[in-house]
This record gives C-alpha cells, sequence and structure tokens, in this order.
C-alpha cells in the first residue's frame, strides 16, 4: 500500500501556464496543470486545501513582487513557482535579472519549511518557428534556474530534456500555452517530479502524426498571425499586457474538486 505524499497545504504562484489558459473547464473559466497537480494530490490526501495566484502576463519581477509575500502568508507546505516566458519573449532580455528574482522567490519559500518545485522551458522554436531566435535565452535561462534549483534544494521538473513537449499536440492554437493535454503532461511530469506514484511515463512519445499538405499548412500559419500573432505584437506596441484587470482565481487555500479526468 502506498503512502499518503505530506502535502496537506499546495500554492501555486506565476504567470499564464500555472493559472491554465489553454486550458478550459466546464464552468467557462481555466482548469490548467497545477489545477490538475493539486487535484492529483488531492485524490491521495482529500484534505489538501489549494491556492493559485498566478496571474497571465507576469514577469518573474512581477510574480515575486505582486505573489510571493501572499504565498508565504498562506503558509503552504508546497509550492510550485512558474516564472520566466513573458520575460524570454520581451525585448531588454537579462537571464541573470530574471533569475534573481526567482532565486528570491525560492530562497524565502524554502526558507519557511515549504517544498519548492519549478520548470525549465522548453524549445520554443520547435513550437513556433518565429521562437526561434530566443533559444540562446532559454539555453541560458534553463542553465541558471537548474543552477539556483540546486543551490536551494528546490525539485526541478526538465521539460527542456524531454521531445514530447515541443509536440504541437501539448499545445494550444495560440503556441505561447500549453493544450489540455500538454497542461495534462505537465501535471503528470510534476507529480512524478514530487515523488508521486504512477506518473513514470508523463514524457511518453505521442503517436506519429500524418503529413500535413503544404497549402494547409501556409495556411496554418496565416491563420495564426492573423488571431494571435498580430493581437500580440498590438499590446506590445501599446505597452499593455493579457493580464490588465486580471487577479487570481483562487487566492484563498479551499478544498479541491476531483475532475473526472486526469
Amino acid at each position: 500500500m502506498t503512502a499518503p505524499h505530506p502535502y496537506r497545504r499546495y500554492v501555486a504562484i506565476g504567470d499564464s501556464m500555472t493559472e491554465g489558459l489553454g486550458d478550459p473547464d466546464p464552468a467557462g473559466g481555466h482548469r490548467g496543470w497545477a489545477d490538475r497537480l493539486a487535484e492529483v494530490l488531492a485524490g491521495q490526501e482529500p484534505s489538501l486545501a489549494y491556492a493559485n495566484l498566478a496571474v497571465r502576463g507576469r514577469t518573474a519581477a512581477q510574480i515575486r513582487a505582486e505573489q510571493l509575500g501572499p504565498a508565504l502568508e498562506l503558509q503552504p507546505d508546497l509550492v510550485t513557482v512558474m516564472a520566466g516566458m513573458n520575460d524570454l519573449v520581451r525585448s531588454g532580455f537579462d537571464a541573470a535579472s530574471v533569475v534573481a528574482d526567482i532565486e528570491e522567490m525560492f530562497a524565502r519559500l524554502t526558507g519557511s519549511g515549504a517544498r519548492v518545485a519549478t520548470v525549465t522551458f522548453p524549445d520554443l522554436g520547435k513550437v513556433s518557428p518565429l521562437a526561434r531566435r530566443v533559444l540562446p535565452r532559454i539555453l541560458d535561462l534553463n542553465t541558471r534556474l537548474r543552477a539556483t534549483a540546486e543551490r536551494h534544494g528546490v525539485l526541478v521538473l526538465d521539460v527542456f530534456a524531454h521531445p514530447v513537449t515541443t509536440d504541437p499536440r501539448l499545445w494550444a492554437d495560440d503556441r505561447l500555452h500549453a493544450s489540455p493535454l500538454g497542461h495534462a503532461r505537465i501535471a503528470s511530469g510534476m507529480a512524478h517530479t514530487l515523488g508521486l506514484p504512477g506518473h513514470g511515463n508523463w514524457a511518453e512519445s505521442l503517436p506519429p502524426r500524418p503529413p500535413v499538405p503544404a497549402l494547409r499548412a501556409v495556411g496554418v500559419e496565416v491563420r495564426w498571425a492573423v488571431d494571435f500573432l498580430g493581437p500580440w505584437l498590438w499590446r506590445r506596441l501599446r505597452g499593455r499586457s493579457s493580464g490588465d484587470g486580471c487577479s487570481a482565481k483562487r487566492p484563498q487555500p479551499g478544498p479541491v474538486k476531483l475532475q473526472d479526468a486526469a
């Protein structure tokens, strides 16, 4: 018989990936990998209390400034930190500055006695050709992130090391957020990283996809540029963020409702 995990109070901090964009729930909100992980944890410990402080569009500095303090006040014994994606895609990216903000979060959270886990970044150029230019940034940030995590005893789900994480089927149509399948894989990978049984196959490859006709592929790229790239660039030019006016979806710890699907 498997012993229950020790976690009773889980808090997730981060940006849109942790908020759950790309993974709609039946109520019209967002589920996402952190909710899915909480469901896995609650399946073993029904008394688990879960809060999600993540807000879309937030940079590492904003996550540190806006979410770290409230997370500490909730006295969690488990915290997941996913930060840096919104820094990677902006001009003026500075890996050292980003990791300094992440390190402060690691230090204060582990110093509180919480178990902390984080995630590296996949090769986004394999998801969207326009993102190929950020690969050097991803490599630099991941290297610093791994070293910082090791210094503070933070667990790392190293998605960069697993090719399946760049399979297009794991990504939403906007190519910025995970699809429901992608969120499920991240949740399973994090459960495996935390030592929960039954998740060792989280990085298995998907069956091969049938080839896409060239004309259809061109149409997909054009539609993506019109529907997603254009609006994103327009927000950047106006100095706006997708998270303007948004707040945490689950600011206080509460019980977890188990979903039918993992």
